[in-house]
């Protein structure tokens, strides 16, 4: 049995193998490997391995993703674990609590947009005197006029 850094070469998953199992493609991989989201081993031979366990980091990265959590976000919170271990319940309810308060705040958000999305429609955006979205009160027209919110962006 082959060993480097932990990660039995025998049972080792090939970046071709990650990809099929996972259906993520190759560069993707590579490219969330080079932001240190996974991390892979390198054989004898030079040819990147990964653990099994990359399998579920992929699934969570993935899944993060599609409820638009940020790489950055998703990496400081992996990040917090050693590579490639398998998470605990207890680990994966950090992580989930910390998703979750961020879903929720954003579920508000957008739910808030929806209530009030009829009135905005062809407002000219910020021309009103009070958008309760984006310009309650009329707290920007005291900070100039303009598109203050763009200005900041």
């Amino acid at each position: 049995m082959t060993k480097d850094k932990g990660i039995d070469f025998n049972r080792a998953l090939t970046i071709g193998e990650v990809s099929k199992r996972s259906g993520i493609a190759v560069s993707a991989i590579h490219f969330y490997e080079a932001k240190g989201l996974i991390k892979s081993s390198r054989s004898h031979g030079n040819q990147r391995r990964f653990p099994s366990v990359v399998l579920r980091y992929l699934a969570i990265i993935k899944v993060a993703q599609s409820t638009g959590i940020p790489l950055k976000e998703i990496q400081e919170v992996l990040g917090q674990f050693p590579p490639n271990s398998n998470l605990t319940a207890e680990q994966w309810q950090v992580i989930s609590s910390q998703w979750r308060d961020r879903l929720d705040k954003r579920i508000n958000i957008l739910s808030k947009l929806r209530s009030h999305l009829n009135s905005c429609i062809g407002c000219g955006c910020l021309s009103l005197t009070d958008c309760p979205l984006r310009n309650p009160n009329d707290v920007l027209g005291e900070k100039g006029t303009g598109a203050i919110l763009l200005k900041k962006g």
